[in-house]
């Protein structure tokens, strides 16, 4: 009989084993090849030893190291795959529990390795041995492959050298993972330097699949159920109000469209964590000095562009690079203030990281506000974009820079792609009898002749793209940052007059291919969108100490004015030859779900038309007593009820994973729809003026100074605008709504309160979301500007007529009723 190895299993009161797995079967692992980690998607990467690092040794589930160690210290301590226990890894720091494993090498075995090593470095010779060719040769074979033989010695031996323990307790300790490799500095400097770098600065943090998952499969059913939906109301049309059957359509599947712009880039949301401890710290060191402070007042004269806030930054741009030249940028508007002393050092952990911080353009955090009233009536705080939409960009290529609390790069700005990833060098070999003979018969070939070729082209552009200013272009040219410490100080200050003049920009690509871009009231989503396609990527920071906070407007036409101005630069975007449906397509860079992202930035005021048109509907239903939708059948009532729910059940599974809390959801959602019907609406048409025809769009700056004349005064301010017209129309249309429609059931009989309960769900559905700006309307006093009410009675009172002209009130037929009768007329 023949024996195979492998794993056999039985029990005390059986006399028959069972193969478990045989050394024969193969194991079911997964495939390794593209060596990225199914948590975070980075590289693998690989053990101390240079192989491939294999977090599970059951199933080969790819899992990157510093996951691995995550998951071992805060975790569960389990594969994902298979749940089997995750082993320490050489390099690896202990954890709770590694000692009850069989395998696991003990310490005082690692005291063995260390002390034998230590001797093998330093040319001693074990105890009880002779020094021979054979046990040098060993020696030699030993250092070579990094193993030492276990059973060589014994601590404590007569004999034997001891180790001081604090030597002993440190190399045990840099074995294990959790010291740093200490080098001397005076003996070799840039390997010390290199050690220290070795860690990552910064890692991603996956949102847990137990949150993340349920919150995708519903989205997807949504989507199925969706699909239903419009099949049912396109093959259902409503015989006695076609015109309105066809107009709710319309709106509807444009809406639906909408939302799954929005939807498919929020399909891979990250957290990150940053590592503060291991970031080196010199801004203390000689040589290195900390940054000038200056006020900048640029030149402004009658006649000449001046671009705003975009223009503005772009001179700070020019005068620092020539007085400081630092790598890297700080914007912050006037009213933020810097929260967190540590944000600039976690910007520094993404910038100064060794795996992906050369190919990061920007670092965005998120905005946070002050004097913000308890129940955020108008949704400033925006968290569904800061707290959400944000985060799943930086799934991606990153967030988009939001105008404020953000740290540049400064080459990015300048409009330089990211460096490219290092290509291993190609060799080529010499054949001829000559270099046979010499040592190293291969020339390695290197990009860099190309790359330099490139430089020297580029250089002869640089004053028609930076401008005259020879300071300036060589500032460009450093890797680094800083300036010559030849020039002086006055020499200085005259070139930065110089570069923040009016006139420096004339001629030049400044505004459009380097700094700020002009093209757009909303400079800041056009300049990431530029960035994004040169290849850069971005970074969004959560510190759990908000690192920036600033000031917002509370008051109702402030912040309708501000939603105006962001949805004309939206537009203006769109209509410009910077439209991200084509622009930078041909190169690219910019990856598939990003350019999604940004297209839905700007299209997205377009929505204001079907959601006005659909937020009427309801009114007009009750008013001509017709309904958008057939007789509802029991398939029909299952179709809209699973809308409905998958609607609710989306919206709490992403609070969920999200951490926004349902109100400031739904105080969002409340504040789209007041915004689309009122600054979007404009916003089209402000739009369209500007794109084709010689109109300019002025904005003065909206208001955001925190309120002296006591707590929350500005809330209850109410500033005429004609941006108040159009939800007051609606809420005034659809009151008289519901009037008629309870008036004409009253009239019709009992058989009508079916019908009438539809049509009321829709009207009272518009009127909920409209309840923000209808208690902001009437003000403390309840007093509101004589010219909104006029124009929205009068708007009212003209779709009432209308009506009445159609349907009136009263019944249809006088006298005696023909069918009862008999009468033929």
């Amino acid at each position: 009989m023949e024996a195979s190895t492998g794993l056999f299993t039985s029990s005390h009161d059986s006399n028959e084993l069972v193969a478990i797995q045989g050394h024969d079967e193969p194991k079911h692992v997964k495939n390794l090849d593209g060596q990225l980690c199914e948590i975070c998607g980075d590289s693998v990467g690989v053990t101390v030893d240079g192989d491939l690092f294999v977090a599970c040794e059951e199933c080969g589930f790819p899992v990157c190291r510093p996951c691995y160690e995550y998951e071992r210290r805060e975790g569960t301590q389990v594969c994902p795959q298979c749940h089997t226990r995750y082993k320490r890894i050489k390099g690896s720091p202990r954890v709770d529990g590694d000692e009850d494993e069989d395998d696991v090498d003990d310490i005082e075995q690692e005291f063995k390795m260390v002390e034998e090593k230590y001797k093998l470095m330093h040319g001693e010779i074990l105890p009880g041995k002779k020094s021979t060719g054979d046990d040098d040769e060993n020696a030699k074979l030993a250092l070579v492959n990094e193993e030492l033989p276990i059973s060589s010695y014994i601590i404590g031996e007569p004999g034997s050298v001891k180790l001081d323990d604090r030597v002993r307790t440190h190399d045990w300790k840099l074995h294990q993972g959790n010291l740093l490799i200490e080098t001397d500095a005076s003996d070799d400097p840039e390997k010390a330097m290199k050690e220290e770098t070795r860690q990552p600065l910064s890692r991603k943090v996956a949102i847990p699949s137990g949150k993340l998952s349920p919150y995708r499969m519903m989205v997807v059913a949504r989507l199925i159920i969706l699909i239903l939906f419009f099949q049912y109301r396109i093959f259902h049309p409503v015989s006695d109000a076609v015109g309105l059957w066809f107009v709710s359509v319309v709106c509807e599947i444009w809406l639906a469209l909408s939302w799954l712009l929005d939807q498919l880039p929020k399909w891979f949301p990250i957290d990150r964590e940053t590592y503060l401890d291991r970031l080196s710290i010199s801004g203390g060191q000689e040589g290195n000095e900390l940054p000038c402070l200056a006020y900048i007042s640029r030149e402004k004269r009658p006649g000449f562009q001046h671009h705003s806030k975009a223009g503005a930054m772009n001179a700070l741009l020019r005068v620092s690079a020539v007085l400081s030249n630092s790598p890297f940028v700080l914007n912050l508007d006037c009213n933020h203030y810097v929260n967190n002393s540590k944000a600039v050092r976690e910007a520094m952990c993404f910038f100064m990281d060794i795996q992906l911080g050369n190919s990061i353009g920007f670092v965005q955090f998120p905005h946070r506000f002050d004097s913000l009233d308890r129940n955020d009536r108008y949704a400033n705080k925006n968290t569904v974009l800061f707290d959400i939409t944000l985060r799943c960009l930086d799934g991606i290529q990153g967030p988009v820079y939001v105008g404020s609390g953000c740290i540049f790069r400064r080459k990015a700005l300048y409009g330089f792609d990211p460096p490219k990833a290092m290509k291993r060098p190609r060799l080529v070999q010499v054949h001829s009898k000559q270099d046979e003979n010499v040592e190293d018969a291969s020339i390695t070939v290197t990009g860099a002749d190309e790359d330099n070729k490139q430089l020297l082209k580029s250089e002869m552009n640089f004053e028609s793209k930076f401008g005259k200013s020879e300071l300036f272009v060589n500032s460009s040219l450093t890797e680094e940052g800083g300036i010559d410490p030849s020039s002086g100080q006055a020499a200085l200050l005259k070139e930065a007059i110089h570069v923040m003049s009016c006139t420096y920009e004339d001629r030049t690509l400044w505004g459009y291919e380097v700094g700020l871009n002009y093209g757009s009231i909303a400079s800041d989503i056009l300049t990431s969108f530029k960035i994004h396609t040169h290849g850069w990527r971005s970074i969004y920071c959560m510190p759990k100490r908000p690192a920036f906070r600033g000031t917002a407007p509370i008051n109702l036409t402030d912040r309708l004015n501000q939603v105006l101005r962001w949805a004309v630069g939206s537009l203006e975007i769109l209509f410009s030859h910077h439209c991200p449906i084509w622009y930078g397509f041909n190169e690219g860079r910019l990856k598939g779900l990003q350019r999604i992202a940004y297209i839905n930035s700007t299209v997205y005021p377009f929505s204001s038309i079907p959601l006005l048109i659909y937020s009427l509907i309801p009114a007009i239903c009750l008013l001509t007593d017709k309904f958008i939708i057939s007789s509802v059948g029991t398939l029909a009532g299952l179709i809209f009820i699973s809308l409905f729910l998958s609607t609710l059940a989306s919206a709490i599974l992403e609070v969920r994973w999200s951490g926004v809390s349902l109100e400031e959801w739904w105080r969002n959602q409340q504040f789209w729809v007041i915004g689309s019907v009122s600054g979007h609406l404009f916003a089209i048409i402000q739009g369209l003026m500007t794109a084709f025809s010689k109109f300019n769009t002025n904005f003065s700056v909206v208001s955001k100074a925190p309120n002296d004349d006591g707590e929350f005064h500005e809330l209850y301010t109410i500033k005429w605008t004609a941006l108040l017209i159009p939800p007051t129309t609606i809420i005034v249309f659809n009151i008289i709504g519901i009037v008629a429609g309870f008036t004409d059931a009253m009239n019709s009989g009992e058989h009508s309160w079916g019908t009438l309960l539809g049509k009321l769900f829709f009207s009272l559905w518009v009127i909920v979301h409209m309840y923000p700006f209808l208690k902001g309307l009437m003000g403390r006093q309840n007093r509101t500007p004589t010219l909104v009410v006029i124009w929205s009675v009068l708007l009212a009172s003209i779709f009432s007529l209308v009506w009445v002209r159609v349907d009136p009130f009263v019944l249809k037929t006088k006298g005696p009723d023909v069918k009862q009768c008999g009468i033929s007329c």
